[in-house]
């Protein structure tokens, strides 16, 4: 019975307030306190408007929007402005008449949304051009392009770039701007931010601060706290930066300090401090002025740093410093103490000659003191008062007469394999046998093989004939033929070493060697430049002929006469053809190919036809001329 109720031009809360009105006219509990009676209006389908975006926007044109759509969805709906487009005139027409004017800087740079009307429609948007855009540079938060009204300041500027950083200079700026015909330059002070105008075009750069300070001294060396100090009405002296620095420690050099005080054109002067004096009231304070360094030496920076050293046999041999009164067992015991090699017969100590007033040539070079040792203590003629002094070097020697366990291996067909360390210098191939219980029937002993590590020495000839062979010419040793690993083997007789103890043929052992004695071979390997390698039954008498027969005979490049034969026991022996007993079980017969020779190519073969057609005819023109 309430007729029409109009509800246009309202919000959804004002149209719910103004039903409840209309509906408490006739219905009295609409208003009241009744919690069963509501009246909850929402919006069934919402309406569409046609709205005019026109201007400096990327897509201007016609667009449909829903009734609740704002300016900025509009905006948003034709790309944003344009690079000439203005955020901060933003014009609403309706009926021919601008209803607002909105600026967009309220809603970036405060979220302000006040001035965003509700659109409706056959509304136009107009976005004008920009009226002025500068540029901040330097120690600002935001340094970039902003958009300025005719009325706004630096101050504005500043409030928009979101201020100063925490190093900017601060009580002046620096504006550049295009006047009609030339660039002007202005230097704005703190005083004139709220007041200079921005014009279209300016850059403005904000510096930073000096790297200099205003009020800094510092001080260096023998203080208990070193560093940057202020400058101020209580702290103005030498005396009393001293006292600011917790004083001075107990090495410090009191005779001389140095301040290096910076002049007005900035070059360096320095003045001398007798800081004894100073302190002893003797000698008048000196004032400081800023950028002051105050230099307290140590005594220990004045002489070289007093450090002794030790070699040898010692647990951590190395450079230690040098104490007052320091003695031999005092370094040894810093050092570690003694290893168990180390001979207590023999510390020697070898001390520089030192005279800093001498004027002629002295042909002694330093002096040695020798000494022993038993039970950590010192034995010897003047051991009881002798000290180091600085720079001293420690010798402990190694005992001639210690010596570690050297290992070799036996292993194959004896009875009790493994390792064995060796007893004296001089042990030979018999006595490992001997040690190892002798060996098995199976034995075969003429194959008995010893593989040895290289030593140093051997590593370092080694390692010289290989520069060699990398070196090139003539006369050097093909890299390709070098053995280049740590062990090789040695070609033994174990047979005529085991009847024949201490003869040469039974070889001394060295740590590292491995003896391998195999069980009996009845095979012979052929190898090299043969029609087919192969594997054949040992036959007693049979010469090399009989073996090469069996691989298929000679290959095309095979080099018959430089056949040779490698046997179990590490020994080679060259070959010759009727030379029966030359080949034994398990060895391997190996016969070496000639280098390959690069053939001429056909068109070679026409050069040097044709050179030597050309030679010939210039041979008869010559001797043409001289008939």
């Amino acid at each position: 019975n309430l007729g029409p109720v109009y509800l246009n031009g309202k919000t959804v809360k004002e149209a719910n307030n103004y039903l409840k009105q209309e509906f408490a006219r006739i219905y009295s509990g609409v208003t009241g306190n009744v919690p069963s009676t509501q009246v909850k209006l929402t919006l069934g389908e919402i309406r569409s408007i046609q709205v005019n975006v026109m201007g400096e926007v990327l897509v201007p044109g016609t667009y449909t929007l829903s009734s609740f759509a704002s300016v900025f969805h509009a905006l948003y709906r034709a790309g944003g402005v344009n690079p000439i487009g203005s955020l901060r005139s933003i014009k609403v027409i309706r009926n021919g008449n601008t209803i607002a004017d909105l600026d967009v800087y309220d809603l970036l740079m405060e979220g302000k949304m006040k001035d965003d009307i509700r659109l409706q429609d056959g509304d136009v948007i107009l976005v004008d051009p920009y009226q002025s855009l500068v540029q901040i540079l330097g120690k600002v938060k935001r340094p970039m392009f902003y958009e300025m009204k005719p009325t706004e300041t630096v101050g504005t500027l500043l409030k928009y770039s979101g201020g100063f950083t925490g190093d900017a200079y601060k009580k002046a700026l620096r504006i550049i701007r295009k006047s009609g015909r030339e660039h002007q330059i202005y230097n704005v002070d703190e005083m004139d931010y709220s007041v200079f105008r921005i014009d279209d075009g300016d850059k403005i750069t904000v510096d930073s601060v000096l790297q200099r300070f205003e009020n800094r001294v510092e001080v260096r060396g023998a203080v208990y706290r070193e560093g940057l100090y202020q400058l101020d009405g209580t702290m103005n002296t030498v005396k009393q930066l001293i006292k600011k620095a917790e004083g001075l420690r107990g090495d410090a050099f009191l005779n001389r300090a140095i301040i290096d005080r910076e002049l007005e054109d900035l070059s360096h002067e320095i003045i001398q401090v007798d800081v004894k004096g100073l302190l002893n009231g003797t000698t008048a304070d000196i004032p400081l002025q800023k950028n002051d360094i105050l230099y307290i030496p140590s005594i220990h920076d004045l002489k070289e740093e007093a450090t002794l050293t030790i070699h040898g046999e010692i647990a951590n041999p190395g450079t230690y410093l040098y104490s007052d009164k320091m003695t031999v067992e005092d370094l040894v015991l810093q050092a570690g103490g003694l290893l168990e090699a180390a001979a207590t017969t023999k510390v020697e100590v070898a001390r520089r000659m030192k005279d800093s007033k001498s004027t002629s040539f002295c042909t002694t070079v330093g002096q040695n003191f020798s000494f022993d040792l038993k039970d950590g203590l010192l034995l010897g003629e003047g051991s009881q008062d002798f000290h180091l002094e600085p720079f001293d070097e420690v010798y402990v020697r190694k005992s001639p007469s210690y010596f570690k366990q050297q290992n070799v291996v036996v292993g194959g067909e004896v009875l009790f394999g493994g390792n064995y360390a060796l007893s004296k210098k001089n042990e030979r191939l018999s006595d490992l046998i001997a040690k190892a219980g002798g060996v098995t029937p199976d034995a075969y002993i003429k194959g008995a093989r010893l593989m040895r590590r290289m030593t140093e020495e051997e590593f370092r000839r080694k390692e010289d004939a290989l520069r060699m062979a990398q070196a090139g010419g003539g006369d050097s040793i093909s890299v390709k033929r070098l053995d280049l690993s740590n062990t090789y083997s040695v070609g033994i007789n174990l047979g005529e070493a085991l009847k024949n103890p201490g003869s040469d043929a039974d070889m001394v052992l060295r740590e590292g060697d491995v003896l391998f004695v195999p069980e009996y071979v009845s095979t012979v390997k052929i190898n090299g430049a043969v029609m087919y390698p192969n594997t054949v039954l040992y036959k007693k008498g049979e010469s090399l002929k009989y073996y090469i027969n069996q691989a298929g005979g000679f290959g095309n490049d095979a080099k018959k006469r430089k056949a040779y034969v490698i046997y179990m026991n590490g020994t080679v022996s060259r070959l010759r053809a009727g030379n029966k007993k030359a080949i034994e079980p398990g060895c391997e017969i190996i016969v070496p190919s000639k280098e390959q020779k690069k053939k001429m190519t056909t068109t070679e073969i026409l050069g040097m036809g044709s050179t030597t057609a050309s030679i010939a005819a210039m041979i008869a023109t010559m001797v043409n001329l001289f008939k």
